[in-house]
């Protein structure tokens, strides 16, 4: 049986200057803040102090001895080393690795047996694992096959490393190094497993199970591999002596299939290998949850252009998604119970699919069960991102095998609903004009997205869809990023055109929209000692990657509020304007369902504490956004939006079951009083949209003139209201004007926090909770809500210690739109 001994823990790490403790996995920039020769790199501008960090080589070192039972056999296994790194045991130098994302394993059996040199004083063997700096690697390669264009002035392209590393327009330049994912020596005799690929679809009866082992051996004898599904014998596969691979297609009857959230229960089976000698000893075993359905999109051609809707067992799915990068800068960082918490948040806030970027890496085998067990499909890129590739050696080798590797590590996770061949290449090298750069008229990665990859998804795992990119609009024949025509990245709305401008079209796919805001208050506070801190002033706008960032945001506020007057009035308008911005392409998109297959915002989380497009910081607080994408993202939610010169209610109905009930429609006041009111029977079929007009004329058409305000018919309605059942959406005419709300607010101290009472006298518009200006620890459960005149709620704020009620008195704790517009 094979045995496994874990290599974790204390090492130690070398450089110029340097000789610390260090702890593996991890890398050079936690051990060397653990050793406190950095400073935090998330404070002020100490991303820059700490820069020389990633222009270093390094080693780190170690005695290891091989402590399990005599085996044929004895491997190193590291599971992720990065980057550039040179291995060796004793005085033997056993490889050379140049892939962030793949396995490495090396055979090191006459080492530790002591025919390889003297042993170390300890009775092993020294082990050293020495980095050459990523920049050095790159540099190198592109020496080698010459330059390239990027979006980055940076040198990503050339290295097959967490490209966001080198720095985005969301997250900091920290070039790490180091053994980053866990490394154990392997014994073991006869044969091992060396991959276990399962396929699994479901046809509407029954699941089929396509599994292919492939083994690897130390003598050529017969085997078995004895397959079991919830310790259920399915089949025995025969190996004969000298094969090293093994398929079957096992008909599965009576399973439950996977579905994902929304549409039934993300089934799971446990699948159990074990690879036996024919006398039935147990030589090895490999087990994983995995899940049957069939995954199809439909990509067909229409009036409108062309089709991009996900069909999950048949089932044609509604997109709620968001796209994730990385959690932190330094993934070494990141845990099971961080994946499973920041996953579930996901799910809570109405999300069906995460899209991995391209510009991160392959998560963790946890994200993925995570997303197994919570039924949230995933969207896999390839890695590559916002640059031309070379399709030369050293990298193409790299390449092909990194994403065999990563094909065959994914199979067997029914999340995982379709393979994407990268991020927005195929688009920018022509939107961005690269083929006339330097090095533009090189390769630049075609080849990989439309030969190369397919080639290996439908080899290795042609049960999910592949797509050559995001945005694609499916071949040359239509410009990539064609509204019209499959997946569209919508970035002329934020990087020039106001959010209003989302209601220009109804695009057939939404792969990446957004809108930036700051973090939350603390979270900007913590990391950023500017006194006083300002939009401008520099720990802030260190803190803002984007391209003129600051900018966007200020141009995005005025065609719908005066010039913020304060930094609290900055912070809270700026969060409002986020989240009006993407309710705006949410809903409108949403009710041209199935025209528009789905949305994916950009983006659910942050790598570090900065100003972005994120729902959640990067200190893992909620911003507004959250809470609105909970209501966004609801299976049955109400709209109300211009269209065809008039206002109209879109009822969303993402629920297998019809919705119906009587829609009441009031046209208010300035004050919240009611001018007229009508009720009418509505029906939302199932997974449906039904749209109600809401006024007759509406004088301006949204869009078309960002600045002026959108009246109903009746020309003294400040606000259109729609209520079906439990669900209700609120039209505004304007922002201003809007007199004091005589908001009465109590606090009533309760076990883990306070409710927070609210009654609103005239309409309260936006009204805000912080907690984390209460307490960095408080949370609370709700973001921007607005109370008509009569109108009460609850808001529950929960704190690790006991909270004074009077904090809710606090300046900026508690605010509303009316008061941040007229202090």
């Amino acid at each position: 049986m094979t045995f496994s001994q874990d290599l974790a823990g204390s090492w130690r790490l070398r450089g110029t200057g340097v000789d610390i403790a260090a702890t593996v996995p991890g890398c050079v920039h936690t051990d060397l803040l653990a050793d406190g020769r950095i400073p935090d790199p998330f404070l002020d501008d100490n991303e820059h102090a700490v820069a020389w960090v990633g222009r270093q080589d390094w080693t780190y070192e170690r005695d290891v001895s091989w402590d399990g039972p005599s085996q044929e056999r004895v491997d190193l296994v590291f599971e992720g080393l990065d980057t550039a790194a040179r291995i060796s045991l004793g005085d033997t130098v056993i490889g050379e690795t140049r892939n962030m994302h793949r396995t490495h394993r090396f055979d090191v059996t006459s080492i530790l047996a002591g025919r390889s040199g003297p042993p170390a004083p300890t009775g092993g063997r020294a082990l050293k694992v020495h980095f050459t700096s990523a920049y050095t690697e790159a540099e190198r390669v592109r020496d080698i096959v010459g330059p390239r264009p990027n979006a980055y002035p940076e040198p990503f392209p050339f290295i097959r490393k967490m490209a966001c590393g080198f720095g985005w327009d969301w997250g900091p330049t920290l070039v790490t190094a180091g053994i980053w994912r866990p490394v154990r020596l392997e014994g073991w005799s006869t044969a091992r497993i060396a991959t276990v690929r399962p396929l699994c679809t479901y046809d509407g009866d029954a699941g089929t199970l396509d599994l292919t082992a492939g083994v690897e051996r130390t003598r050529d004898s017969a085997l078995r591999a004895q397959v079991l599904l919830d310790g259920r014998e399915l089949a025995v596969l025969d190996l004969p002596a000298s094969e090293t691979s093994v398929r079957g297609e096992i008909k599965v009857p009576g399973v439950t299939p996977w579905n994902p959230i929304g549409h039934g229960e993300p089934a799971l089976y446990m699948l159990t290998v074990m690879l036996t000698a024919v006398d039935g000893t147990v030589l090895d075993r490999w087990q994983q949850l995995t899940g049957f359905r069939t995954v199809h999109i439909d990509r067909s051609a229409d009036d409108a252009g062309t089709r991009f809707v996900f069909h999950v067992n048949g089932e044609p799915v509604l997109v709620k998604g968001v796209n994730w990068i990385p959690d932190d800068i330094f993934p070494s960082r990141m845990t099971r119970e961080r994946y499973e918490l920041r996953l579930r948040q996901a799910a809570g806030a109405g999300v069906n699919l995460i899209r991995v970027w391209g510009g991160g890496i392959y998560e963790d085998r946890a994200f993925y069960e995570v997303c197994d067990e919570l039924g949230l499909m995933v969207w896999q890129d390839f890695l590559f991102a916002c640059a031309c590739y070379p399709e030369e050696e050293p990298l193409r080798s790299e390449v092909l095998a990194e994403a065999r590797d990563n094909v065959t590590r994914l199979s067997p996770h029914p999340s995982l609903v379709t393979w994407n061949g990268n991020n927005e290449n195929l688009w920018l090298r022509g939107a961005h004009g690269w083929a006339g750069d330097p090095g533009g008229d090189l390769s630049w990665g075609a080849g990989y997205y439309l030969e190369d990859l397919p080639a290996i998804v439908a080899e290795l795992d042609p049960t999910r869809p592949y797509q050559a990119g995001s945005p694609w609009s499916g071949s040359w024949e239509h410009e990539p990023n064609d509204p019209a025509h499959q997946t569209f990245h919508s970035w002329e709305v934020w990087n020039r055109q106001d959010y209003r401008h989302y209601r220009d079209s109804a695009p057939r796919f939404v792969a990446e929209f957004g809108w930036q805001a700051p973090p939350a208050w603390r979270t900007l506070r913590d990391a950023v000692s500017d006194e006083p801190m300002l939009p401008d002033s520099p720990g802030v706008l260190h803190h803002q990657k984007a391209e003129d960032g600051n900018g966007k945001l200020a141009r995005g506020l005025a065609p719908h509020f005066p010039a913020p007057a304060t930094t609290e009035a900055w912070h809270y308008l700026t969060q409002l304007n986020q989240v009006r911005a993407v309710r705006t392409g949410i809903e409108h998109w949403r009710s041209y369902w199935p025209h528009t297959g789905g949305t994916i915002v950009w983006q659910l989380n942050d790598l570090w504490p900065v100003t972005s497009w994120a729902a959640i910081d990067g200190a893992g607080r909620f911003k507004p956004l959250y809470f609105a994408l909970r209501e966004m993202y609801a299976d049955r939610a109400l709209t109300i939006a211009p269209r065809d010169g008039g206002l109209v209610v879109a009822v969303l109905n993402d629920h297998p079951s019809a919705w119906t009930g009587e829609l009441r429609l009031e046209h208010r006041d300035i004050n919240g009083a009611v001018l007229s009111s009508t009720t009418s029977p509505v029906i939302a079929e199932a997974r449906s949209v039904a749209l109600v007009q809401a006024s007759a004329t509406c004088p301006v058409a949204a869009g078309t003139q960002p600045a002026a305000p959108v009246r109903a018919a009746n020309r003294d309605a400040a606000l259109v209201v729609a209520t079906l059942g439990e669900a209700r959406a609120i039209w505004f005419a304007e922002d201003s004007g809007y007199a004091d709300a005589g908001l009465t607010v109590t606090a009533e101290s309760v076990p883990g926090g306070l409710d927070v009472r609210l009654h609103a006298a005239g309409p309260a518009r936006d009204v805000l909770l912080q907690a984390d200006r209460i307490h960095p620890d408080a949370v609370v459960d709700r973001g921007f809500l607005t109370l008509l005149p009569g109108e009460s709620t609850v808001l529950h704020v929960r704190a690790p210690i006991e909270l004074d009620p009077g904090s809710i008195k606090d300046p900026w704790v508690l605010t509303d739109l009316s008061t941040v517009l007229n202090p």
